[in-house]
């Protein structure tokens, strides 16, 4: 059965999680039990090397990466930073360079306005709390007056700080390097939308397309005659379509599939962190929902599918404020250790934005964690993802081997184990190759000190580390990861997201920062002791993973796959 979050939406009525969502994080008696099926990060100084571990601050901010913007905008490893982000100098921001493979650099002005006079942001006094209303919820009333605020704002002079195109810039000076280390909340255009009508208890929408119920794009968002269109977007996919989050592109999916994929993979079974700390939400379903709407005949993907005109489409702002509502959503859920980062210099790293008033003001992450403090929240919905459920196609068996047949149509598991694999690879074509286990599962050792074994088993998740992922930033790649996957099992059908053996995948969305060439190198790491569990293989000595290359064959290379460990 569904779960249902009650109004207001921080108070949720749960499922019984033993038999639904996939993941640790919904284990009673696991201390680390928020990383499963989250991604950690493994960019550590401080890894016991070997007892193959790591330490629990080294991963932090991957655990908490779903926060879209937070962590991603920090430039690197936050730990490795020795004090606070300092607020961007405007007054250095240059034209931002926007480059893709294949095609020319384009040269973009994005710029914020220019002050010299900066306010510190002060929390609101909140008389009461606003709630965004779920998109395809409105009535007529709220869309009247919803259109009317952002014909007004778009009516405002370009050097207008609050006018609708200074909002839709803001994504482009930081994804595009024209002024590093900028961050603009989405929550001053709210308060600038309420203003121009003369309502402070306005609330921007969001677009829940993590639930059936907002699977399609939403219908105020369509209308040509609306100021809510944006021309610049995949005409095939206007409603009735259903949006794929497993990567954002078309596929012949079945509609029942469809869903059933996008639940599963809202349920965290599966994500990534990268070099700059994104978690699973902003490197999974976000970039996903960003190609989906873009169209695909501009040659950037503009407006949504590319980073710098993604904010001059409406959608764009209900599409974050649903990646921001999902976070609260996490926060509510079982688990003491879902919780907030709290890492004093990240916390204190302060950006600017353009308030209602035309003031540039300083606000820091700290200020902008829980959203009810800054006056709002959001309509209660059905959230079915949490009764969501992967189904294993086989169970305590390893993969049958074939011989070696490339991709064959339809058949995207296709490929011979090769245990002679030497890293590095290119990822041109299937691979799939053996991993062996360190330790194997503390459930298969024996009840010889089951009190001692218990608290082992909580301190250590077991996680796959796919390291040294090479590709230049402006290569569009996106490559699946699968363990003990047969598809022989299910008449050759792909393995997907509705599938345990399904782990998680990599996506890049073309950012090239101006530098033709650069060359972005990461590391993916998935959380698989549930996984392993699931599959019935938490006692065999080694594991099959199969990485599948589903866009950009031979433009990334992988330096290694191996398992680690990482403990609270």
């Amino acid at each position: 059965m569904a779960s249902t979050a009650n109004f207001p939406s921080t108070f949720i009525t749960l499922p019984n999680f033993s038999k639904t969502c996939r993941g640790s994080i919904f284990r009673k008696k696991k201390l680390f039990n928020f990383v499963s099926k989250k991604v950690v990060s493994c960019k550590t100084k401080n890894a016991d090397s070997s007892l193959n571990r790591f330490d629990r601050r080294d991963i932090l901010l991957g655990l908490g990466g779903s926060f879209y913007g937070a962590t991603n905008l920090l430039g690197g490893d936050p730990f490795a930073l020795a004090a606070p982000i300092a607020a961007p100098d405007l007054s250095q921001c240059a034209e931002a360079t926007v480059q893709k493979t294949g095609l020319p650099t384009m040269g973009v002005a994005c710029c914020p306005p220019v002050s010299t006079t900066i306010i510190d942001f002060k929390p609101p006094s909140v008389r009461k709390i606003r709630y965004r209303p779920a998109a395809h919820l409105v009535d007529s009333r709220y869309l009247k007056k919803f259109e009317e605020a952002l014909r007004l704002m778009r009516e405002l002079d370009k050097d207008d700080p609050r006018s609708f195109m200074q909002k839709a810039n803001v994504h482009c000076p930081y994804c595009n390097d024209a002024c590093p280390q900028t961050l603009f909340p989405s929550q001053p255009i709210q308060r600038i939308l309420g203003k121009l009508i003369n309502d402070p208890d306005f609330a921007i929408p969001y677009w829940n397309w993590d639930s059936p119920s907002g699977i399609s794009m939403p219908e105020i968002y369509v209308g040509s005659n609306s100021p809510l269109y944006d021309s610049k977007r995949d005409l095939s996919h206007l409603p009735p379509s259903l949006v794929n989050l497993n990567g954002g592109r078309d596929n012949d999916l079945s509609r029942e599939r469809q869903i059933k994929c996008n639940l599963n993979l809202m349920c965290n079974r599966a994500g990534s962190t990268r070099d700059l700390g994104a978690g699973s939400v902003e490197d999974g379903s976000h970039i996903a929902v960003h190609i989906w709407v873009g169209d695909k005949e501009e040659p950037y993907n503009e407006d949504m599918g590319s980073f710098y005109p993604a904010g001059r489409d409406p959608i764009f702002y209900a599409h974050h404020a649903n990646v921001d509502r999902i976070w609260n959503i996490w926060k509510t859920l079982p688990g003491k250790k879902r919780r907030d980062i709290d890492d004093r210099d990240w916390l204190d790293s302060a950006f600017l934005f353009y308030d209602e008033n035309k003031n540039p003001v300083r606000v820091k992450v700290r200020d902008c964690l829980d959203s009810r403090a800054l006056g709002y929240d959001y309509q209660s919905v059905d959230i079915p993802w949490l009764g969501s459920k992967a189904t294993p196609r086989s169970r305590g068996r390893a993969p049958r081997r074939r011989p070696p047949s490339g991709r064959a149509p339809g058949r995207a598991m296709a490929a011979e184990i090769n245990n002679t694999i030497a890293f590095p690879i290119v990822l041109d074509k299937i691979v799939r190759f053996e991993v062996p286990r360190p330790k194997k599962s503390r459930t298969k050792i024996g009840k010889k000190d089951e009190e001692e074994e218990e608290e082992e088993e909580e301190e250590e998740e077991e996680v796959l580390v796919i390291e040294n992922i090479q590709l230049d930033k402006d290569a569009p790649v996106k490559f699946d990861v699968c363990i003990n996957d047969d598809d022989d099992e299910d008449d050759g059908k792909p393995v997907g997201p509705e599938d345990s053996e399904f782990v998680g995948s990599f996506t890049n969305l073309p950012h090239g920062h101006g530098q033709t060439g650069a060359k972005l190198t990461t590391t993916l790491t998935f959380s698989i002791s549930d996984l392993l569990e699931e599959l019935g293989i938490e006692g065999e000595d080694n594991i099959v993973v199969t990485l599948v290359p589903q866009e950009g064959e031979g433009l990334v290379s992988i330096g290694n796959v191996k398992i680690d460990y990482i403990r609270d």
